[in-house]
């Protein structure tokens, strides 16, 4: 709790923490705007495929014309990190946040992972790098992964066990079936109003078709070390009241396979109506009691428990992406820490077919027409090499693929030289080594 002093005698000291932010859109954009009031950090350098939008993107968020000047806009990640001790990767492009990840840490700069995307792709291998080279490879505090990781950190250090963590989303089952082309509707837009809004629609799309939810999940559970459901999310319906008595065991009447699991929540009820105090914008951790004494404490204090009182609920109502994600920045330049970082393979996310896909089509990848992500376990995805979302972008297919089918690797065309694809070889070949052999 003590960020901003260090922070501060960093600035004093004439020596602040300089920043290298790869990509300036939505999240890069909101972590600017915060900038200026961040005694002891500075943005050295943007990076960015379109320097002109990002010095845009900077006067829009309020920076003065004497910080942009101050400020190096370029092309090149490689060129931004040069003298900045910290990057942060937030392109959202897998492939790229990969290779950029490689390059940072390579040159003894630690690396802050917005890219949640690259993150499920190869995380455990680049975290080992980072590892090994000494820097920090950490989630991004504000997104839903680090807030998460914080709680269950919290929890644990507590001594409580985690019964369940997660987030909120509002989701329906036909949802993954939905495209660039209707996803307006279901944010209660029109294409004009989103457009001038300058909302991108596959984005948005990855969103509400479940394949953000299941890469922060899958994120989550190589934290945290919890595992990700055999079938996928279910995502229940739930509201805050009601987390500690759906977030348990089914044996005990609840919805998971077992205590220490990811789940996230659906905000609106399978028939449209919306939840009672619903917890879409927020996060969540289920705690179970070691003991009866604390069980009875659960009570006395007020926590909202199950029937049996040995489970309870906290939860974070909302959260605010990049407005917070000096946070992770911070940790790392001051305190060496990450905020959340990968420490197994236990999650990963498979893309499957939304329709019927004949052979020489070319997937569109995260929120696109062709694919969603759904989670699976990384044993399993490792067993069927199952194709990462991550991967399932511009590439052709050799073979067609039914509705609702999982995809393997040896469907589609992958290039065997791209780093990423490498990493994932790696990781399917030595499973064994990011995830503990369970019996």
């Amino acid at each position: 709790m003590n960020l901003s002093t260090l922070a501060a005698a960093r600035a004093e000291a004439g020596r602040p923490v300089r920043v290298a932010l790869i990509g300036a859109g939505k999240f890069g954009s909101m972590f600017l705007s915060q900038v200026p009031t961040i005694a002891g950090l500075e943005v050295s350098a943007i990076a960015d495929l379109d320097p002109d939008k990002a010095r845009a993107a900077c006067r829009e968020v309020g920076w003065d014309e004497a910080l942009i000047a101050a400020t190096r806009f370029t092309e090149s990640a490689a060129m931004a990190i040069d003298g900045a001790e910290v990057m942060v990767e937030a392109t959202g492009h897998p492939l790229a946040g990969i290779a950029h990840a490689l390059g940072a840490i390579e040159a003894g700069i630690h690396v802050v992972m917005v890219n949640v995307e690259a993150d499920v792709l190869a995380g455990p291998v680049l975290a080992r790098k980072a590892q090994k080279k000494g820097v920090v490879y950490s989630m991004a505090y504000g997104d839903q992964p680090a807030l998460v990781a914080e709680m269950v950190d919290w929890a644990r250090a507590a001594g409580f066990s985690v019964a369940a963590a997660g987030k909120g989303t509002k989701y329906l089952p036909h949802y993954h079936q939905v495209t660039p082309d209707n996803v307006w509707s279901h944010y209660g837009l029109t294409p004009e109003q989103a457009a001038t809004a300058g909302m991108n629609p596959q984005m948005f799309n990855s969103f509400l078709d479940g394949t953000k939810s299941a890469l922060e999940m899958a994120a989550i559970a190589n934290a945290c070390g919890l595992d990700v459901p055999s079938d996928g999310l279910s995502f229940p319906s739930c509201g805050v009241d009601d987390l500690a008595h759906i977030l348990r065991p089914r044996e005990i009447g609840g919805c998971l396979e077992r205590d220490g699991m990811v789940e996230v929540v659906s905000s609106i009820e399978r028939d449209g109506r919306p939840v009672f105090r619903d917890l879409r914008w927020g996060v969540y951790v289920v705690l179970k009691a070691p003991n009866a004494y604390a069980a009875a404490c659960f009570r006395q204090y007020g926590l909202p428990t199950d029937a049996t009182g040995l489970y309870a609920a906290m939860y974070k109502p909302f959260h605010l992406i990049g407005m917070e994600l000096s946070i992770s920045i911070l940790s790392a330049a001051l305190r060496g820490e990450a905020t959340g970082t990968t420490r197994e393979w236990r999650g990963d996310v498979a893309a499957v077919a939304k329709r019927d896909l004949a052979a020489g089509e070319t997937l569109d990848g995260e929120g696109g027409y062709t694919v969603y992500g759904r989670l699976v376990p990384a044993t399993r995805s490792a067993q069927e090499r199952l194709l990462p979302i991550g991967l399932a972008h511009g590439v052709r297919l050799l073979r067609p693929i039914a509705e609702g089918q999982a995809l393997a690797m040896e469907d589609v065309a992958l290039a065997p030289d791209i780093h990423a694809v490498a990493l994932r070889e790696e990781m399917i070949a030595h499973i064994t080594a990011w995830t503990p052999i369970r019996s």
